[in-house]
């Protein structure tokens, strides 16, 4: 049996599949039956890659967290040399993935989904969020030394408060089926932001 190289296509094929369905369905409500007829593979594939359900879980929740990490600095734009500058493109390019994302956040649905009953998971979501806000401290932090040197607020407060505002919005706006709710929550803190920082 050949070996299950990191970087198949066939397994892609099968975390992409996935990842469409759970965020649809969520974890429990997905099969590897429905996993595999998405991927158009067959159980055989799948078992060659996955031992588990679960094990395809934690292998995801991992992608998606190194797609975030990417998706965070190219939306701060890092050739920007400002960070207020920075934080105000990365919101904006949060605002157009909520537009686009009808089913809200992978690592937000599983953690709520998974966390009392599949340590492994929930432990890579707590490392997800916490990255997370980390990123946004040090861009908070670098924006307020220059723009709010004096101000009474801490950065990570800010950044815990903006991971939480994005999971809150992204899931009433699932149980609704209205979107605007992330994208008028991003837009509210942003123009917070900018009384926060005067610019």
């Amino acid at each position: 049996m050949r070996p299950a190289t990191e970087n198949s296509p066939t397994k892609a094929k099968l975390l992409d599949a996935a990842q469409k369905l759970i965020l649809a369905n969520g974890f429990v409500g997905t099969s590897v039956d429905e996993i595999c007829k998405a991927a158009q593979l067959t159980k055989g594939s799948f078992f060659h890659y996955f031992k588990s359900k679960e094990e395809l879980g934690v292998e995801l929740l991992k992608r998606y967290c190194a797609s975030g990490k990417e998706k965070f600095k190219k939306g701060c734009c890092e050739e920007e040399k400002d960070p207020l500058k920075r934080i105000y493109n990365f919101l904006d390019c949060l605002i157009e993935m909520a537009k686009q994302n009808p089913h809200g956040c992978l690592l937000g649905g599983m953690s709520q989904e998974l966390a009392d009953s599949h340590p492994d998971i929930r432990s890579i979501c707590a490392k997800g969020f916490k990255d997370m806000a980390e990123g946004m401290t040090d861009e908070f932090e670098k924006a307020k030394k220059i723009y709010a040197p004096k101000a009474g607020w801490n950065a990570r407060g800010l950044a815990n408060h903006l991971v939480t505002l994005i999971q809150g919005s992204l899931l009433l706006g699932k149980v609704t089926h209205d979107k605007s709710f992330a994208e008028d929550s991003i837009w509210h803190f942003k123009d917070h932001l900018k009384h926060l920082f005067g610019k």
